[in-house]
């Protein structure tokens, strides 16, 4: 079946249609993935493909839950995953290298210290005893020399690898496109927040109409869009965290601040990107008004990221169903 479906709709346009769809919901080339945007692209007239027409009607980009309702599966980037054992690991390694380092450098010194404490007393020991001492300190001395500078060496090995871990860590944290902070990162702070640090609370905003940008303009324009949309959204809640959650949407998580004064800030940024005139780069020539939807909830002590996620992706759609270029509380 899938066969057939796939000669009729065209192999190359095929994987061309796939990986744009993929592009447009914020999905990565899983397996997993691609399986789900192969049932809705070479299956146009399926119960799947117009499911997913019905949902993302005006734009609007299909929800983890959405994917998951349709029997997809959305697969969380295991990147972070992969670095963060060899981060502790070498985190370890590089401090007990450092301790080492230390007692060498303090076991040396001690002996040194020795030396000259039997060099004091040269003229109560017999000559050929006071050689032969001479003689191994000397030698160990030199030893924990040139062990020095093996373990200093390998110290600073150490430390470049973690750096280097680090911001391995770090980039599987952000997205590479806005520069943001990514789904992983937002899931990490949610799970770690303390309550005596709230209230909290969750936003979700979607460009509106954006995947009539990426066609009429293409990506790379659609990419400029979203990378001007991150950095107001940064820019304007400086203090807060925002991430590019996936596709054209992104998340902020307040805390510190009420329900009610989390929306209004937000209708300000919304008003700020709707009043901002976007023009294409190589032309000058106007792109026309960019606008944002943002539904926004407060957070309940003990909540999971996924019901708070939830109610507030549900006010997106609200806020999209309402017209769009708003913010919907609750």
């Amino acid at each position: 079946m899938r066969g057939n479906a796939a000669r009729k709709t065209g192999g190359a346009d095929l994987y061309t249609r796939i990986g744009h769809f993929l592009a447009d919901h914020g999905l990565s080339p899983e397996p997993s993935h691609y399986s789900f945007a192969y049932d809705v692209i070479a299956d146009p007239q399926g119960a799947i493909a117009q499911a997913v027409r019905r949902l993302t009607d005006g734009g609007i980009r299909l929800s983890r839950s959405d994917i998951e309702a349709l029997g997809g599966t959305v697969q969380d980037d295991d990147a972070a995953i992969l670095v963060a054992k060899p981060q502790a690991q070498v985190d370890g390694f590089a401090t007990m290298m450092r301790e080492m380092q230390d007692e060498t450098r303090g076991f040396g010194r001690d002996l040194a210290q020795s030396a000259a404490a039997i060099r004091h007393t040269a003229p109560t020991l017999p000559a050929a005893g006071l050689d032969e001492i001479a003689r191994i300190t000397g030698a160990m001395l030199t030893r924990i020399r040139e062990a020095e500078v093996r373990l200093a060496k390998a110290t600073d090995e150490a430390e470049a690898l973690r750096m280097k871990l680090a911001e391995a860590n770090d980039s599987a944290r952000r997205d590479p496109l806005t520069g943001l902070r990514n789904r992983r990162a937002f899931d990490e702070a949610f799970a770690n927040r303390r309550e005596s640090d709230g209230p909290f609370c969750l936003a979700v905003c979607d460009i509106d109409r954006f995947k009539r940008i990426n066609d009429k303009h293409g990506h790379p324009v659609g990419d400029r869009v979203l990378s001007a949309v991150a950095k107001m959204l940064a820019d304007l809640c400086a203090s807060h965290l925002v991430v590019r959650h996936g596709g054209e949407e992104f998340a902020v998580l307040f805390n510190g601040i009420t329900l009610a004064d989390a929306a209004a800030h937000l209708d300000t940024v919304r008003d700020a990107i709707a009043g901002k005139r976007f023009r294409l780069r190589e032309s000058d020539t106007p792109l026309g008004q960019i606008t944002v939807s943002v539904g926004v909830t407060a957070v309940h002590t003990g909540e999971t990221i996924t019901d708070a996620f939830d109610r507030a992706d549900r006010l997106l759609y609200t806020a999209k169903a309402e017209g769009r270029d708003r913010v919907c509380a609750a």
